[in-house]
């Protein structure tokens, strides 16, 4: 697993390694057995502190999805989703082609997350203006 961190989102980044994490277990890119990366290579790939990515992993070991075995690492623990991974991963593919053709049709990042937030809270009853 490679983390991104995005330092200009306002998210701080230990945060962008939870939702990373719990992204890759809803995909089924990360599977119960898993050995997440080490701190010291979350460290030299990403440039956090070390601190940070204990955080991280301290918070995912807290809600249970992960448990850290003393000179061995941080294994995954347990599964996010449950959709199979194919299913999950065609349905990746065709959203993104419509981000695609989305940005063809020019709109920015905030225009697709309008959109998105939209449909995902339709008939939940929220107002907007």
């Amino acid at each position: 697993m490679e983390f991104r961190i995005d330092r200009s989102s306002g998210l701080p980044a230990y945060l962008q390694l939870v939702r990373q994490v719990r992204e890759a277990l809803r995909m089924g890119w990360l599977s119960p057995g898993d050995r997440l990366p080490t701190v010291r290579d979350v460290v030299a790939r990403s440039g956090v502190n070390a601190n940070t990515v204990l955080k991280a992993y301290r918070e995912l070991e807290l809600s249970g999805l992960v448990e850290a075995r003393q000179g061995s690492g941080t294994f995954v623990k347990s599964g996010l989703g449950s959709t199979d991974p194919e299913v999950m991963a065609a349905l990746r593919t065709r959203l993104a082609e419509w981000v695609r053709e989305a940005r063809e049709a020019g709109l920015d990042i905030e225009d697709i997350d309008a959109l998105v937030r939209s449909v995902l809270t339709e008939g939940e009853g929220v107002a907007v203006g």
